[in-house]
């Protein structure tokens, strides 16, 4: 936003520490103060929609930022394709099959947390990517969780299901915070690298040391300060009163509550595996590479040519 021109009297950031009533609160607090345009990403749709539809009787403009508050009058939203998303996570998975020699798949599918729209849009893409090798016999999905965000909770459904049906030999996991746990649980029933294929997405540290050694096929990258320079140019130009151009405002996406066609800014994610690493997360620094390599670490960053200098 500095960068963008705005003074710093502009300019408010709040964060509700995980209150929701302290996030309607600050979002009051905002309007009174003059706000005109909202950028929210809050912990649950519900809040979200309540800033929405204050906001609306106020006049204020409101992003939803990441993921779409269901069912709320939001006027844009920004984020990842993600169904894109989920289809990276879904050919990946595919991928990594051949690669790693799995005869046959016996799978294990994760969701994210099922009340999240995102997780279901995850879902929608890696399904239809896997749903002909299921139907063929060429895959067999063994198991389905109810579906998280919280990684123990992640690792608690594999686990149940990993004891039901202990011809698990893979899994497609929504994201590496929740395969991180289900990772180090492999490992202590003596599962080696480059044997059961896991996925993630957010390139995480442990997620992508995870790939480096051979536990996780991928990760889907997202560079999200590509998502936060989006966000403030569309609320620049809602601020100004003017229309985004389409190549900013590039799609719509469907608020399965209430059907409604939300204009949207869809950025394009990518699958990393430890092949393209030195080209998307070490380019852009998304993490830092004496971080990445450090310890064991370094031996896997050589061999892909990762350099911490």
């Amino acid at each position: 936003m500095a960068a963008a021109g705005l003074p710093k009297s502009d300019i408010i950031v709040q964060n509700g520490l995980d209150s929701d009533s302290t996030f309607l609160t600050d979002a009051e607090s905002d309007i009174t103060n003059g706000a005109t345009v909202l950028l929210i990403d809050p912990e649950d749709s519900g809040t979200g929609v309540q800033v929405e539809n204050y906001a609306k009787t106020h006049g204020v403009q409101v992003i939803d930022y990441d993921r779409l508050d269901l069912g709320g009058p939001a006027d844009d939203y920004v984020s990842f394709n993600n169904v894109e998303v989920g289809r990276l996570i879904g050919q990946g998975f595919q991928s990594c099959v051949t690669a790693w020699h799995v005869s046959h798949p016996n799978v294990i599918v994760m969701r994210g947390d099922p009340t999240d729209n995102n997780a279901t849009l995850f879902a929608q893409g890696y399904d239809s990517v896997l749903a002909p090798d299921f139907a063929s016999g060429k895959y067999t999905k063994v198991a389905t969780p109810a579906g998280t965000w919280t990684p123990t909770v992640a690792l608690t459904e594999f686990e149940q299901a990993y004891t039901a049906h202990s011809n698990a030999n893979s899994a497609v996991i929504p994201n590496d915070e929740n395969g991180a746990p289900i990772i180090t649980y492999l490992k202590s029933h003596g599962i080696k690298a480059n044997v059961f294929p896991t996925t993630g997405q957010d390139a995480t540290l442990t997620g992508l040391q995870n790939i480096l050694s051979g536990y996780q096929c991928g990760t889907v990258y997202k560079p999200i300060y590509k998502e936060a320079q989006a966000a403030v140019a569309l609320a620049m130009y809602l601020r100004a009163g003017k229309n985004p151009p389409s190549s900013l405002l590039n799609g719509t996406t469907t608020d399965p509550t209430n059907k409604d066609q939300v204009p949207s800014v869809l950025l394009q994610p990518e699958w990393v595996t430890p092949s393209n690493m030195v080209d998307t997360i070490v380019k852009d620094n998304f993490v830092p590479t004496k971080q990445l390599c450090a310890g064991s670490y370094g031996a896997e960053c050589k061999k892909y040519g990762i350099s911490t200098t």
